[in-house]
């Protein structure tokens, strides 16, 4: 394991949050977690990694080292049989990196760190390396790597503005345009984390900024995020490594910014999204020194939620509407005086419809 990687399988849900799908990695591998693309040919696209030994005595590092070489992998999802695989190490000489070559015997050098997929308008692959500070243009049936964009042996002339460094999330637009998001971090290359938009001409070999777009914080980003183009031409960015999220417009201005109250995001995304959990909400509560209840609902994946209706009591058998209260993020607080000690929760809908009955409870 290194840092940045992880091992497992991907999970696919329902808007029940039932599980439909488990998908893994071929040949013996683990699908490390920085990628999966579900194809309209019923096929995944997903990344993994490996050890392997590499000399590493020009980089100035251990003649006997190791390096992470990065894996693409197109799945068949019907009978998980690998289409076509992929190594960086078979087209990517380690010199191509930007990533300093660690101390012998530390760890295996992360000299490519492949961190997303997308198919292109040909079919062909578009993949960006982090370590590399390139975006690569793959021939899907051979894996012969047609371009790159970037980096130390970049096959494009960047115009200004163009350059980027340590990026993620690279994907062809329906306007032809391709984005990134440029975490220019760790170590630090620019004052601010960017998304980019840019023309590619692979005719003529040239790259152009069409348009960039910065958060007015002006945040630097060490690692992870992305780019989504919304249906209205607006765009989406994850700030990755800080708990930022931020739309806008074609044009660059910032109309929308959120922020994670803890932690971080590896990506963001906006969708329309309704979720219908199969679980019923919950209901727990105290009793407070004033005598009321003070109760905590919460229905977690229930999307649809506005109010929630306390049902309460003597007895489970006899309870009655004493509250209604606005739902108030995950948790809703509500205090109800001189009632119980039986209660119940109703999730309510934007109609005053009930979505969902908690158990009822004792307090």
């Amino acid at each position: 394991m290194s840092p940045g990687f992880g091992r497992g399988e991907h999970v696919v849900l329902d808007t029940q949050y039932r599980e439909l799908r488990r998908i893994q990695a071929g040949n013996g591998q683990q699908a490390d977690l920085h990628e999966l693309v579900l194809t309209p040919e019923g096929t995944a696209l997903l990344t993994a990694f490996q050890p392997v030994a590499a000399d590493l005595s020009a980089q100035g590092g251990s003649a006997t080292g190791m390096v992470f070489d990065c894996l693409v992998q197109e799945i068949e999802l019907t009978s998980g049989r690998v289409l076509f695989e992929w190594h960086s190490r078979d087209h990517v000489a380690t010199s191509e990196s930007y990533s300093p070559v660690p101390k012998a015997g530390s760890t295996a050098y992360d000299y490519f760190h492949v961190n997303s997929i997308d198919v292109g308008p040909d079919g062909n692959l578009l993949i960006s390396a982090r370590n590399t500070w390139t975006v690569y243009k793959l021939q899907r049936k051979t894996g012969a790597v047609v371009w790159r964009l970037g980096g130390r042996q970049s096959d494009f002339t960047l115009g200004s503005g163009v350059k980027f460094s340590w990026q993620h999330d690279a994907r062809w637009r329906p306007d032809g345009s391709l984005t990134l998001f440029d975490d220019a971090a760790s170590p630090t290359e620019e004052p601010q984390s960017r998304g980019l938009q840019l023309l590619v001409d692979e005719s003529a070999k040239t790259v152009a900024l069409k348009q960039q777009f910065t958060h007015r914080g002006g945040l630097l980003a060490t690692s992870q995020g992305n780019m989504q183009r919304l249906d209205d031409g607006h765009l989406l960015i994850g700030w990755g490594a800080l708990p930022y999220f931020s739309e806008f417009t074609a044009t660059g201005e910032m109309v929308f910014d959120g922020k994670l109250a803890t932690s971080q995001s590896y990506r963001a995304f906006r969708f329309p999204w309704t979720g219908k959990p199969t679980t019923t909400p919950t209901v727990v509560g105290r009793r407070a020194g004033n005598g009321s209840l003070q109760l905590f609902t919460s229905w977690n994946g229930a999307t649809d939620v506005t109010q929630w209706e306390v049902h309460a009591g003597a007895s489970a058998a006899a309870l009655a509407r004493v509250a209604v209260a606005a739902r108030t993020g995950f948790e809703t607080t509500i205090s109800v005086a001189g009632s119980g000690p039986f209660v119940a929760a109703h999730a309510l809908d934007s109609a005053g419809g009930v979505l969902g009955i908690s158990p009822t409870i004792q307090v």
